[in-house]
């Protein structure tokens, strides 16, 4: 696989970030170019991890650990998140039977769409009766869901 790092030139166009960037870069264009009605091409891509984006996450999860008692922990709170979010390796734990342990989410192992999904499945979960009965089990159902509401109007602009 040809590792192809592109960048916008002074000029507004594409280019590759050096030579070999711009020997891939032209190959990649010739490629697409060269399609034939009905061909299909395959790549890769990987967007930069946005720290801003980072801090928000870790926002919401503290936000999030203020308004719980089930978690004391932000850790332990996020790797919930994870597991919930399907965001996990099972592996066989000492009884044989399989645990969930969390995949990393550190910039080297997912990038910024990666993480975009991530955060979104993880919304979604929070939206379960699971999550809510777990965050906040002495309440009625519609209390949970009013809480969810609120948690999640923060972060609304």
């Amino acid at each position: 696989m040809t590792r192809l790092v592109i960048t916008k030139g002074q000029d507004g166009k594409l280019c590759g970030s050096d030579a070999a960037g711009h020997r891939a870069y032209a190959r990649f264009k010739n490629a697409v170019n060269s399609l034939k009605p009905g061909e299909t091409l395959g790549f890769q891509f990987w967007l930069p991890r946005s720290p801003e984006h980072h801090k928000f996450f870790f926002l919401k999860i503290n936000r999030l650990l203020d308004r719980t008692e089930a978690f004391d922990d932000a850790s332990k709170l996020r790797a919930w998140l994870l597991m919930g979010a399907g965001h996990c390796d099972f592996v066989p734990g000492l009884d044989g039977k399989p645990n969930a342990v969390p995949k990393s989410m550190d910039f080297e192992s997912m990038d910024e769409a990666a993480f975009c999904e991530l955060q979104r499945d993880i919304d979604q979960f929070l939206w379960t009766e699971h999550a809510q009965l777990v965050l906040w089990p002495a309440q009625s159902a519609q209390q949970r869901w009013k809480s969810m509401e609120s948690f999640f109007g923060e972060f609304r602009q």
